[in-house]
């Protein structure tokens, strides 16, 4: 298999390499966090480091199944070690590991060791590894392909690509993002690979880590979800949802499992945020999938819903380029996206399938334009005709073209 080059994230790690801190990779299940150290490892090879200075481990894999404590661990690590030569430890999944910490800890401490970790849940994005690893790691969160990617590989490797306009690469696209479907070549292949991602992130990452005892109702909140991404919604509404179609549950439960499925990084939520008075709001939130290929598996007989498809692609986007990112509230309008980057600067998102109706068009632009700040307003069709108009200082942009310019972020 010809690999994706993830430049952004190797990036990354390039400017983390051989530091004294520990680099944390979280990303959900095939978004290619192993590939990505898979390609890093083999730079540290072609760059002199000495095979027997790279130490990996993947904690999936059967071959390292007797290591199941932190002792193990270090024990396996420390004697294995090269003296007077930096040693790189590769830690794939580790959350496997009961106590993990107190090795990588352990690892961290020592002058010739530098350390990478990932895992599978948003346990790595959570308050409690920053206690547990006393703050000395950077973080390196990873989506599955963009855009970008996606197209640039299908121009190094697919020949019949050659041929595709960017709404065909579009529609290829929003098939699946995760890496490995892009050599898939058939529906029932990518069905099939799919189910079995799903299937595994619903069992290890919430039902065994969570303990969860009722996986038919999990499965109903997890279809749900998918049902109304872009849409706002509260635990009520869900509950309520839930009570009407014969699955009765309380508030506590639907959270819990809600939860759940966001820790699992099978779903994102968008808090809102109020514009005139710059703070979030405790009210509905809007929830967005890893991936609308997910979507589309689990929801065979649902309606295609474009606009929130297309809405979804844009948040992920944001994702890869903010730090955070919320939906907007100005007055009684709705901005789709309030991005901030690091330094706290803002901007602002509008996403539509088409504007060349002229009342299409006014009711995007009056959310924007209530806005009484001077940062930047973007409004994001597909529109091939008029792609680039600007309305008073809010620019109109083809989405397509916006995904594909290139982009940082500051982690």
């Amino acid at each position: 298999m010809q690999f994706v080059t993830r430049e952004k994230y190797l990036d990354f790690l390039h400017s983390w390499k051989d530091h004294e801190i520990i680099k944390v990779i979280s990303g959900v299940r095939r978004s290619g966090k192993s590939t990505l150290l898979r390609l890093f490892k083999n730079e540290l090879l072609e760059n002199g480091v000495g095979e027997d200075q790279i130490h990996s481990i993947n904690f999936e894999n059967r071959k390292f199944r007797e290591i199941e404590t932190y002792k193990q661990l270090e024990d396996y690590l420390f004697e294995r070690f090269v003296e007077n030569k930096m040693n790189y430890v590769f830690l794939d999944e580790i959350q496997n590991i009961k106590s993990f910490e107190k090795a990588v800890n352990a690892l961290f401490v020592e002058n010739n060791v530098d350390v990478y970790i990932t895992g599978s849940n948003a346990y790595f994005m959570s308050g409690e590894l920053a206690t547990l690893l006393s703050g000395r790691y950077v973080e390196l969160p990873i989506l599955p392909l963009s855009f970008k990617e996606f197209v640039a590989w299908h121009k190094q490797y697919n020949d019949v690509s050659a041929g595709w306009s960017l709404p065909m690469f579009y529609n290829e696209y929003i098939k699946s993002s995760f890496p490995y479907t892009i050599i898939l070549q058939s529906k029932d292949e990518r069905d099939t690979y799919l189910d079995g991602l799903v299937s595994t992130v619903l069992i290890k990452d919430v039902v065994e880590r969570n303990k969860i005892t009722d996986v038919g109702a999990l499965e109903r909140i997890t279809d749900f979800l998918f049902n109304v991404i872009g849409s706002s919604i509260s635990i009520n509404k869900v509950r309520n949802t839930l009570k009407s179609n014969g699955l009765p549950l309380s508030a506590v439960t639907v959270d819990k499992y809600i939860n759940s499925l966001e820790k699992a990084l099978l779903f994102y939520s968008a808090r809102r945020f109020n514009i005139r008075g710059k703070r979030l709001l405790e009210r509905e939130e809007k929830f967005y999938t890893v991936d609308v290929g997910l979507r589309n598996l689990r929801l065979p007989d649902s309606p295609e819903d474009a606009g929130h498809v297309l809405e979804n692609i844009v948040y992920l986007e944001l994702l890869r380029r903010f730090k955070n990112v919320y939906v907007g509230k100005i007055d009684e309008f709705e901005v789709d996206f309030v991005a901030v980057n690091t330094k706290q600067e803002i901007q602002y998102f509008q996403v539509a399938l088409t504007t060349l109706d002229k009342n299409i068009l006014a009711r995007e632009l009056r959310s924007l334009r209530k806005i009484p700040d001077a940062y930047p307003r973007s409004l994001l069709t597909l529109d091939e005709i008029n792609r680039t108009a600007n309305y008073n200082g809010i620019q109109k942009i083809n989405v397509l073209d916006w995904l594909l310019q290139d982009s940082t972020k500051d982690y």
